[in-house]
């Protein structure tokens, strides 16, 4: 073994474990998941810690090399006030730009894979459709919904409620289900 390798080695050994069996942890191209454990494996004549990261909702594991977690954008749930941060964006007015959908559906996917709350409350926002007369595109409606379960899945992790509550209070944000209930209050007072 060449001493390049040994200081490698020693270097993996070493290495701050963030992480704990247990953690919920937000990865930015498949969201939340929970952390199972940290294992050490043997890849190429080197030990590797790895962490052991479920995605329950995807029926996955991913194992991560703890040195490259950093630099994968594995981290630690939201703090409350980005969550908040992302909540206003979500209220805030949507920011169509009248470029190719194309272009604009790459943007969008980057926004959701970067793992950032509130860079995904921007798409959403950008993307409701709650009192506009045009119909959403069968693709405008995937992105949609990806987002949605995205930032309900950390939102449901941190607040500890169902991931079917967070969504509800996220479209309850963006105006989603007022709307609905405010046409059947006007349906019922055409009936009256």
């Amino acid at each position: 073994m060449d001493p390049y390798q040994t200081e490698k080695v020693q270097t993996m050994a070493n290495d701050n474990v963030d992480f704990r069996k247990g953690d919920y942890v937000v990865y930015p191209a498949h969201g939340v998941g929970q952390v199972e454990g940290i294992e050490t494996q043997t890849i190429g004549g080197m030990e590797v810690k790895l962490y052991a990261v479920t995605f329950e909702k995807d029926r996955m594991r991913l194992k991560i090399p703890v040195f490259k977690a950093k630099t994968a954008g594995l981290r630690k749930l939201s703090s409350s006030d980005r969550l908040k941060d992302a909540m206003k964006t979500l209220q805030g007015r949507a920011r169509v730009r009248r470029t190719m959908w194309s272009r604009r559906a790459q943007e969008y996917e980057t926004k959701i894979n970067s793992g950032d709350p509130v860079a995904i409350a921007e798409v959403l926002r950008d993307l409701k459709r709650s009192n506009d007369e045009t119909e959403q595109s069968y693709s405008e409606r995937q992105i949609y919904q990806s987002a949605l379960e995205r930032l309900a899945r950390e939102v449901a992790a941190v607040q500890k409620i169902t991931e079917v509550k967070a969504a509800e209070q996220l479209e309850d944000m963006l105006g989603k289900k007022k709307d609905k209930a405010v046409k059947e209050d006007d349906v019922e007072k055409e009936a009256a």
